[in-house]
């Protein structure tokens, strides 16, 4: 996973240099560069990498060197000084769920692997505080434990000629999973995958379900990884449950992101029996292959019309996004490093640090208490055994989420016990943000809002307009030294939020730059000539998070819009009220089974 060493570089450009040539004379005449948006494929860069030694070394991989003048500060002297609070105020608009479909949706476009290799040394990135590939602590620097464990991003060894010499010889890192909208996290990016995922025996166009376990109602949970034992933590009273395998190896992370990826396992086979019904002369494959398209399109709808709205707000959406126009092939889909390692991490400040469990009355279930959020991770026996996802789901659809205040950004949940697997020690989510994008090579603050068209901060005055804190602003300035040294995540996180959005103006920008082209860039995007005809089109737009709870769990009733946080009962209605698709738009006489 390691690239030649550098000295070699200046070989690999000849020898691939046919490619450039190649590549710009092909760009005339083929629709689609087929390396855009693929999995496994380089994080685009939206600026060139800074990396201290201009090539692969990170910011503060030397610590005594002066960035404009200062040393760089730790990144978990950054994250206890101006990232982490020991209390959260509740959003008063919005739900759980819409910080939940943040991480599910994140983890459907992007996925960075890390390095395991030691590039030849017997260093062990677990156990070493030293700077020394591929590890890249996090220094404690409060006199307890000497370091956190921090294996740098896997580099891409594929060079890129188009971005230039110098960009060509820069460490690039890669995105594992496809770009696009696609339902990747339910059907995975591979073949090996996909065909492990699959009911193939059943003959059916249905997804394979979990052959020790079912919910108390009969309903099916997804299946169990192959390699056992298991990580996962277990209840130390009874029977293991392992850690669930889908589309994306983190299913297990977090309760409530187990609980959307069972919904969509049952979907998904809801949606099969019924075309199969429809269409008796179906082939399970195209049962299989259609299926997944509806469940694709329906990942692209709720995410933008839904959640994206309110993320970046109505204004910001007009301006980044705006009304579909058909695809261009000239459109680069693929996720920028900027947007994976630090601006769609936003949603890291929104998290709970109580995970709620809800009765059939949307009241603390006496029977599966509320519970404190490292008590649930890489958790899944607590869905087996206690109760199912309904007391997840109604707790996420009927809590309110936590709210971003510039002086309230992480919870201390996630900064002082953070749960990460093979690791014994609690990890600090804002640092390993913040070490992240430094490992990537992510330029400052200053240099993205330049990018995005916003007034670069010069002085504390700036900033403190920008942030809306004067005080929140000092300590920035007292802890970086020079507005140019601000790294772009706790920069970003910080900024006065947009009217109507949950994100500052540099976020937004970011954000909404790729959504844009995940939606343009892709050639099969629901709303693309020859995809789904207009009826189905129609049938398609009825679709909601609601009617996904309601066919696929006990629960009975839910709000319009479960991203919006409402009072049980006032703000909710029975199932019965929620619109639903008609499939039999879906027959083969009515469907676009042209090949694009």
């Amino acid at each position: 996973n390691v690239c030649q060493p550098s000295a070699d570089k200046l070989s690999r450009l000849y020898s691939f240099a046919w490619q450039y040539f190649w590549t710009h004379f092909m760009f005339l005449f083929v629709r689609q560069n087929p390396r855009w948006g693929a999995a496994n494929t380089a994080l685009v860069r939206w600026l060139p990498a800074e990396y201290e030694d201009g090539e692969s070394e990170p910011k503060g991989w030397n610590p005594e060197r002066l960035h404009n003048g200062f040393q760089l500060s730790p990144a978990r002297t950054v994250s206890r000084e101006i990232m982490t609070s020991a209390s959260k105020w509740k959003d008063d608009s919005y739900s759980q769920l819409l910080v939940d479909w943040g991480q599910y949706i994140s983890h459907d476009i992007t996925l960075t692997p890390q390095s395991t290799s030691t590039d030849g040394s017997d260093v062990d990135c677990l156990k070493t505080c030293e700077n020394v590939h591929p590890c890249f602590p996090i220094q404690m620097n409060d006199g307890l434990q000497g370091c956190m464990p921090f294996f740098r991003s896997t580099s891409d060894c594929f060079v890129n000629f188009q971005s230039g010499i110098r960009q060509a010889l820069q460490r690039q890192q890669l995105n594992a999973m496809t770009s696009f909208i696609d339902a990747s996290a339910v059907y995975g990016h591979n073949q090996k995958l996909e065909s492990f995922l699959r009911d193939l025996p059943g003959r059916n166009g249905k997804l394979a379900v979990n052959d020790q376990f079912k919910d108390p109602k009969g309903r099916p949970y997804l299946p169990f990884v192959t390699k056992l034992p298991s990580a996962c933590h277990q209840d130390l009273q009874g029977e293991r449950v392992e850690c669930f395998s889908a589309g994306d190896s983190r299913v297990s992370e977090g309760l409530p992101l187990t609980c959307l990826h069972t919904l969509w396992l049952r979907e998904h086979n809801r949606i099969a029996d019924a075309l199969k019904h429809i269409n008796g002369h179906w082939s399970p494959e195209m049962i299989y292959q259609e299926t997944r398209k509806i469940i694709g399109a329906l990942h692209q709808i709720i995410t933008l019309r839904d959640y994206v709205p309110k993320i970046i707000g109505p204004e910001s959406f007009k301006h980044y996004i705006g009304p579909y126009r058909g695809y261009d092939p000239s459109v680069d889909p693929s996720i920028a490093n900027v947007f994976a390692t630090a601006a769609f991490r936003f949603g890291h400040a929104t998290i709970s640090p109580i995970l709620w469990r809800l009765n059939e009355s949307f009241q603390e279930d006496e029977r599966f208490p509320h519970l404190r959020l490292h008590n649930t991770l890489f958790s899944p026996w607590r869905i087996v055994k206690e109760g199912g996802i309904e007391p997840v789901l109604r707790g996420v659809i009927g809590s309110a989420a936590s709210a971003v205040s510039t002086d309230m950004l992480l919870a201390d949940e996630v900064t002082e016990r953070l749960v990460v697997l093979d690791t014994l020690k609690h990890m600090d989510l804002a640092a390993l943000n913040l070490q992240r994008g430094r490992d990537h090579g992510l330029p400052g603050y200053n240099d993205w809002r330049e990018f995005c068209g916003l007034q670069r901060i010069k002085t504390l005055a700036d900033l403190s307009l920008v942030v809306g804190d004067s005080r929140v602003a000092k300590r920035i300035l007292d802890l970086y030294k020079h507005p140019d040294n601000i790294d772009v995540y706790p920069g970003g996180l910080v900024e006065r939020l947009l009217p109507g959005s949950r994100t500052g103006p540099l976020f937004a920008c970011l954000i909404g730059r790729q959504m844009k082209v995940l939606r343009d860039g892709d050639r099969f995007w629901w709303e693309a000539d020859g995809v789904f005809t207009q009826q189905q089109k129609e049938e398609l737009l009825k679709f909601s998070l609601s009617h996904l709870i309601c066919e696929n769990s006990d629960i009975a009733e839910v709000p319009l819009d479960p991203f919006r946080f409402g009072k049980y009962p006032s703000h909710f209605v029975s199932c019965d009220q929620i619109p639903s698709m008609n499939l039999e738009n879906f027959s083969a006489l009515k469907s676009c089974l042209c090949s694009l």
